[in-house]
């Protein structure tokens, strides 16, 4: 039972040695590639920032590994990972590396199979609104799966201007219906336009 807490101070000396040397690899890699490196933007991202602390970790413990081998390996993914993020500027690398977003709500209106593709239920789905201060469903514009796992939720705008079409463009899923503002223009126009107003009088003029 006890004969693996029985280690020599020489083992124990090379893994504090391998585990400062790797995580100061780690840092300086992550300088070199820049703020991107643990952005989690897209699922290439998020599994590399696992890939990073697997790579950092066995470096650091497992004599099978050499601290050589471990700092080669993080030098191998931040360049693969810097290639791709230069690569996705291209719209076809893109579609290949990275999923598309995906509508789970449209208003108040649940897109039951986005759902089910997601895997998530109901209940999941509205923990998510909870986490977003959402109180009523009314409040709900829309809510999209990004491609790193997060959940986004657009509210309504108070002022009852529409979701920028743009910001909707990538996501998989019928978009949400533009709202017309023209009725806002037209009912402010006519309540300047009220002949129960009366202009002001000039000086000299009769009533």
């Amino acid at each position: 039972m006890t004969a693996g807490l029985h280690v020599s101070w020489q083992t124990l000396a090379l893994v504090a040695i391998s585990t400062v040397s790797i995580y100061v690899a780690l840092i300086a890699f992550s300088r070199i590639a820049g703020l991107r490196s643990f952005s989690q933007m897209t699922n290439f991202d998020y599994a590399a920032t696992v890939a990073f602390g697997s790579i950092t970790a066995t470096t650091a413990v497992s004599s099978e590994v050499s601290l050589l081998q471990g700092m080669f390996a993080l030098a191998a993914l931040f360049t693969t990972q810097s290639l791709l993020a230069y690569l996705r500027k291209h719209g076809r690398v893109e579609r290949l590396s990275d999923n598309r977003p995906l509508l789970l709500m449209d208003g108040c209106r649940e897109l039951r199979e986005n759902l089910d593709q997601a895997q998530m239920t109901r209940n999941d789905l509205y923990a998510k609104l909870r986490l977003a201060g959402i109180t009523r469903l009314e409040q709900v514009e829309a809510v999209v799966l990004e491609t790193t796992g997060e959940v986004s939720v657009l509210t309504v705008d108070p002022e009852g201007r529409p979701v920028d079409s743009k910001l909707l463009a990538s996501v998989d899923g019928p978009q949400p219906p533009v709202r017309d503002d023209l009725s806002t223009h037209t009912s402010d126009s006519s309540e300047s336009a009220d002949p129960s107003s009366e202009p002001p009088t000039r000086p000299g003029e009769d009533r």
